[in-house]
């Protein structure tokens, strides 16, 4: 895809207006960020770690997987349950999608227990 062809595929799916505007760098570096926040214990709801996933869905589908790869690596080690299926943000092969950071709190971890994200582990 040319990066005008990334700015109207991340438009016409919704995506936040800066990420838009920056194009393929903002998906990967918001992709990097979001990363770096699971890892620091991700401080927001499920509805925004399911949005954050997303991200990762347009990276494979816009063909950019390879600019992410360590911080695909990073975000791979802190999911555990990999049974559970948090979201379907699409792309060919959805591993993101599936388990959540063992280091999951608060407010996220609630909303996933009020999901029932978590039967199948407690």
């Amino acid at each position: 895809m040319t990066e005008e062809e990334i700015i109207i595929y991340l438009e016409d799916s919704g995506f936040p207006r800066h990420i838009v505007e920056r194009g393929s760098e903002g998906l990967v570096e918001r992709w990097v960020e979001f990363v770096g926040e699971v890892e620091r214990g991700y401080p927001y709801g499920l509805v925004e770690y399911r949005h954050d996933l997303d991200l990762r869905g347009a990276i494979d589908l816009i063909g950019l997987s390879e600019r992410v790869a360590e911080a695909d690596e990073r975000l791979e080690a802190l999911l555990e349950h990999r049974d559970v299926r948090v979201w379907e943000s699409g792309g060919t092969n959805p591993w993101w999608d599936f388990g959540y950071p063992r280091n999951a709190r608060g407010h996220f971890l609630n909303r996933m227990r009020e999901a029932g994200l978590l039967e199948s582990t407690e």
